[in-house]
């Protein structure tokens, strides 16, 4: 029987494992539930995956690179008027968590499932660095960066953990209590 040429089938793999572990999170996300998921045979998961740290690595770096949550993102919208800072923070954060919440959802558990899964470190660390890099254009230092991007991680997580409503006057004094 001759191979079938789908060059698709690697993408599809991925998209696959973003919706399983959208809907049953990173637990829920194994080869066989992506296979499933994708309609490929497992084997092509693990052909093209050998383990689910390679499968969740992909993963982590397709909803990173998406407009939602890429840096080159976050640089472009700040960038977009004179605002002060802590405004133009606040809007962005306010159209991120405003959003899809099952989004926001899934792309913190792939990001935080890197304290336990070290193959991920590194993508979760460039998504950082990068946008500490980003807003560090817009501060007086690398530490004000480094803050101000631990507060936006601390504020999303808190958000999605209460499932409280997003306050963006108490968010926007929190930022410019952080930038001044």
């Amino acid at each position: 029987m001759a191979r079938r040429f789908d060059p698709d089938r690697r993408q599809r793999i991925i998209d696959a494992a973003i919706r399983v572990v959208g809907e049953k999170g990173i637990a829920g996300l194994s080869h066989r539930s992506a296979a499933a998921e994708a309609d490929v045979p497992l084997g092509s998961t693990t052909y093209h995956f050998k383990t689910l740290d390679e499968l969740l690595v992909a993963a982590l770096r397709q909803v990173n690179g998406e407009p939602q949550t890429a840096v080159d993102g976050w640089a472009r919208i700040l960038g977009e008027s004179d605002d002060p800072l802590a405004d133009r923070i606040t809007r962005l954060l306010g159209r991120l968590v405003g959003g899809d919440r099952g989004r926001m959802l899934l792309e913190y558990e792939l990001y935080l499932a890197a304290l336990r899964r070290e193959a991920l470190r590194p993508v979760a660390a460039e998504w950082l660095d990068g946008l500490v890099e980003v807003i560090g254009g817009y501060v007086d230092s690398p530490a004000t960066a480094h803050a101000l991007v631990a507060l936006i991680d601390g504020l999303v997580i808190q958000l999605l953990l209460t499932g409280r409503e997003f306050d963006p006057v108490e968010t926007r004094e929190m930022l410019a209590r952080v930038i001044a």
